[in-house]
């Protein structure tokens, strides 16, 4: 089809495009406007990287906005027809060339061989350039040219000479070529206005997203045909398509392909690096080898395309090809590279002709990742056993390469191989590489000559995985190993592993009884394993917030050797009965713990699971152990209130978890909400995306709900009331109350605070009162209380004093002993906001009397706001302001936008003018800085700035350093005020 309309092949809406925001909006800008002369935009890549989705998507745009399109496909077949690739993009509208004049028209019929004139090519290109024109004086007219490094050079000079012409007409040409040869980058990079100064130290890189943007003529003449490298105009842009990132990728997966498992999307993932095509390709025929090493194979056409083009090359050609395939390595070593025919070697001149590879003297890359995939699964099996036994022993210098190919030429139980695997899996783990280390230890089992040593090597390897979040995986690897063998111990550990994963699953109540099972059975005979399920069975105390596995881990510790995974578990069961004497032995542990992890730690690993923590607890080797009792004990402050103590130590942790993604014990949520508490707003919704961004397909709800538990009571302090509310539902459709009690609170609480920023008392009463039971009891022993003030206020607010004052006094019973110094502060504001008015205020001088407490940022601004109003109500105008503007102050630094508002008012009432900012001075604004400014307090990061404006990180951080000054403000949570102040006057458009 070669004119596009509704209806068409155009069908690729902006939602099915993923991971390229950017060129998508100037995609859809440039289709759109039809506003001013004409334009070209020349987008390259490799082969597979969405160029046609790209081009279809702008098509369909340019439909939707009454331009009319014409599309023409580069055809490797027709590349030595001439003009053939102009007739398929002119055909629909050849009528209009009667109008042309004479020699015009002749010219143009002659080419497509109409007529008999002999074709001239410069009287040709003005007859399509007057053509086009003339189309184009009746609509605008988006002109599409995909594939256009196969289109013949005749229409390649013609469209060339056409587009350097279009300046004074309607007429958009997108251009979309593929770029499988290497291409130097345009001289004169430009990013941004024709007044940009990029500065010695510019580099146009990063800033530029996906995808990178050149403002210059640009050089296009390596491109075979296309151009002859005299460039498409001055007004030409150039778009880039780089790989997509991890993140985009696993989207795309997602879309494509939902039901693919963790550790066959990460095979996938590796492989493709970032190419959709091979993306999908590969995804959907992954399933098709048991194989965890080498490349995944590709679909039947595919691989019949790629496998004709090998069969035609000499031997020595394909052996080479097959190496490097096997050797599954971007950049192979010189040690590989010595396997390979030398440089002169007759074979090369074929191998390279046959556009599968890419060579710069010695230096051999697959030009695309499913040529490499396609090449190894074409070649007979006893090749690539013969390429991996090759390559292993040229790989003598590098165990962990030299190990994976041993297994891959064996194909029976071989204790050398294996324990050379189990040696490359130990490298792994230490380095914070579980999935690679869990796969070299299963590969290890099946390799191993005993059936005992294969059992504890597969038990093993479901431990590791454990930290890939693949549920299914670590199930699979537990039942191989119970297959294998009977020996308690072995059976034991392999029912930890997986219950510590099911954890983050909505079966809290079962896995408990399982992991306190275990606990029982070998209290007495391996205590350690018992103490492991017991912390195990801790955290799914936490989860559920069920008082009868309290009483279970109570009966149970007793039993158990005393040390810190012991006193962790007590503390995570119970921290404010006997947990609570633990608190003061806390910062030592925590020193020591540092002490021990220190410079391991800062190499990589990757902050440990409780079962590591046990296992330095035990004294046992291993820098991953000694960062797991880190974390540990960081959450374990956390719960008993010593916030700063966690936050701290979470620091320290945290930085070593985040290297390898999300840690899937499910207490990633812990840490948002400590940094939540302790005002540091922005680190806890980046933990609560780490988090969230666990698979759905591998089960793993409860931990998804925590971290949209969480991030809806960030959001909802930030007043995005309708926000939260969606991740609040969304948390409670993925687990059951009952069983995730925890999450249940946090998004009941969420939804509290949603509502009182409506102002909607009665529905914020509603909420909150379902954090406590109809006893007025905490439905959840830990994460109820601090919902107490939310309480109170809604129920002084809606008139249900009476009960939310039973309930208030009845915690404050409960908290009497165990409670920590914040809660009972909690407690007090909420007697305060109950009390009769005439007798709050010693309520409200209790709460505010620890000063320790503004370690606690929000809730200290929340109390010293609630008694300024209640000073100002009783005429106490000068004692309010002091409290009124340190609570306003704290608002505006957190972001707290609803509770800045009504400081802001009570100062106004108190007779304090404030001025937060000069928001006129935002009309005094470049255009470009104004959008900065809008997207900067949306919260966008500088780079997804610079994406979305085609800029570099640092020219947006520049311009908003020139700018904060001109606006009045400080910091970047201010902009928001700014902006929201300034479109309520007219200074800024929406």
């Amino acid at each position: 089809m070669h004119e596009r309309a509704p209806g068409s092949r155009v069908t690729a809406g902006r939602d099915a495009i993923v991971g390229r925001d950017a060129e998508v909006e100037r995609l859809a800008a440039l289709a759109a406007d039809a506003s001013g002369g004409g334009r070209v935009l020349l987008m390259s890549g490799a082969a597979g990287m969405g160029k046609s989705t790209l081009l279809e998507y702008a098509a369909r745009r340019a439909v939707v906005a009454g331009r009319r399109v014409l599309w023409a496909s580069g055809r490797e077949s027709e590349r030595d027809l001439a003009f053939a690739g102009l007739h398929q993009l002119l055909r629909p509208v050849l009528d209009e060339a009667a109008h042309l004049p004479d020699r015009q028209r002749r010219a143009l019929l002659g080419a497509f061989g109409f007529v008999p004139d002999a074709p001239d090519p410069l009287l040709t290109g003005v007859a399509v350039l007057t053509l086009l024109s003339q189309v184009a004086e009746r609509a605008p007219l988006a002109i599409v040219l995909d594939d256009a490094q196969w289109l013949d050079s005749a229409s390649a000079d013609v469209l060339a000479f056409a587009a350097r012409r279009l300046a004074d007409d309607p007429i958009t040409l997108l251009v979309g070529v593929r770029d499988d040869d290497p291409i130097a980058p345009p001289l004169g990079v430009r990013d941004g206005g024709p007044n940009f100064d990029p500065g010695p130290n510019f580099d146009p890189g990063p800033g530029f997203g996906q995808g990178r943007y050149f403002d210059r003529e640009p050089g296009f003449g390596q491109w075979r045909d296309f151009d002859r490298g005299r460039g498409l105009g001055q007004g030409a842009v150039t778009l880039v398509l780089s790989p997509l990132d991890r993140a985009a990728s696993r989207r795309l997966l997602g879309l494509r392909v939902p039901g693919l498992t963790g550790r066959i999307r990460e095979r996938v993932l590796d492989q493709a690096a970032g190419n959709p095509l091979a993306l999908i390709e590969l995804a959907e025929h992954a399933s098709l080898t048991p194989d965890d090493h080498g490349p995944l194979p590709v679909g039947r056409r595919l691989a019949a395309i790629y496998a004709a083009r090998l069969a035609e090359l000499p031997e020595a050609g394909r052996r080479a090809l097959l190496l490097l395939a096997a050797a599954d390595l971007e950049d192979p070593p010189d040690a590989v590279l010595a396997l390979l025919p030398d440089a002169d070697d007759k074979a090369w001149p074929a191998v390279e002709e046959s556009g599968l590879i890419r060579r710069a003297g010695r230096h051999v890359r697959f030009r695309h990742p499913l040529v490499r995939s396609a090449i190894y699964h074409a070649a007979p099996f006893d090749a690539r056993m013969e390429a991996h036994r090759a390559l292993a022993g040229a790989l003598r210098d590098e165990p962990d390469r030299r190990a994976w190919h041993l297994a891959a030429a064996t194909l029976h139980p071989d204790a050398e191989v294996s324990a050379a695997l189990e040696q490359t899996a130990d490298r792994a783990r230490r380095r914070g590489g579980y999935a690679t280390a869990a796969k070299a230890l299963a590969r290890a089992a099946e390799l191993s000559p005993g059936r005992d040593d294969s059992a504890r090597l597969l038990a093993d390897a479901a431990g590791l995985a454990v930290f890939t979040g693949d549920l299914s995986w670590v199930e699979a690897l537990a039942d191989r190993a119970r297959a294998r063998t009977d020996d308690p111990v072995l059976l034991a550990a392999a029912a930890l592993h997986v219950g510590r994963l099911s954890a983050l699953t909505r079966q809290h109540a079962a896995g408990f009884n399982g992991m306190a099972a275990i606990a029982d059975d070998l209290a007495a005979t391996h205590p350690a394993i018992a103490l492991d399920a017991l912390a195990a069975a801790a955290v799914l105390r936490f989860y559920s917030g069920e008082e009868s596995q309290r009483r279970m881990i109570d009966r149970l510790l007793p039993r158990l050797p005393a040390g810190a995974l012991r006193e962790w578990a007590r503390i995570v069961s119970d921290p404010f009965g006997s947990g609570r004497d633990l608190a003061p032995r806390l910062p030592d542990m925590i020193a020591a713990a540092a002490s021990r992890s220190g410079a391991a730690d800062r190499g990589g690993t990757r902050a440990g699971s409780l079962g590591e923590a046990g296992a330095a607890d035990r004294g046992e080797a291993g820098a991953g152990g000694r960062a797991g009792q880190l974390t540990a004990l960081a959450i374990a402050a956390w719960v008993l209130d010593e916030t700063p103590l966690a936050v701290r130590t979470f620091d320290e942790a945290v930085r070593s978890w985040r290297t390898a993604g999300p840690l899937p014990d499910g207490l990633g949520g812990v840490v948002a909400l400590a940094y939540f508490e302790y005002g540091r707003w922005d680190q806890a919704r980046a933990v609560c995306a780490d988090l969230g961004a666990l698979p759905a397909a591998a089960g793993l709800g409860h931990a998804v709900a925590c971290a949209h538990a969480i991030e809806a009571m960030v959001v909802a302090s930030q007043g995005d009331a309708a926000g939260a509310r969606a991740l609040a539902d969304e948390a409670l459709r993925l687990v059951d109350p009952l069983e995730s009690r925890s999450v249940a609170v946090y998004a009941h609480r969420a939804l509290t605070a949603a509502a009182l920023v409506e102002g909607d008392h009665e529905a914020a009463y509603e909420h909150a009162r379902t954090v406590f039971d109809t006893n007025g009891d905490p439905v959840h022993y830990h994460a109820s209380y601090p919902a107490l003030p939310e309480l109170a206020e809604s129920a002084a607010r809606s008139g249900h004093h009476a009960e939310a004052t039973v309930i208030v006094e009845r915690s404050a019973r409960a908290l009497a002993r165990g409670g920590s110094p914040r809660l009972r502060s909690l407690v007090h504001r909420s007697r305060a906001l109950l009390a009769d008015p005439e007798h709050a205020e010693p309520a409200f001088l209790a709460a505010l009397a620890d000063p320790a407490l503004e370690r606690w940022p929000f809730e200290r601004a929340q109390t010293l706001l609630d008694y300024a109003e209640w000073l100002r109500r009783r005429r106490r105008i000068a004692e309010a302001r002091p409290f009124l503007t340190s609570a306003y102050d704290i608002f505006r630094r957190l972001g707290a936008r609803p509770w800045r508002e009504r400081a802001q008012a009570e100062l106004r009432a108190a007779g304090l003018d404030v001025h937060p900012a000069d928001h006129g001075a935002i009309a005094g604004l470049s255009p470009q800085q104004q959008q900065i400014v809008r997207l900067a307090a949306r919260g966008l990061t500088n780079r997804e700035i610079g994406e979305r404006l085609f800029l570099s990180p640092r020219t947006v951080g520049s311009h908003l350093y020139r700018t904060f000054p001109k606006l009045g403000v400080t910091a970047r949570s201010q902009l928001r005020d700014v902006v929201e102040a300034a479109a309520v006057d007219g200074g800024m458009p929406g």
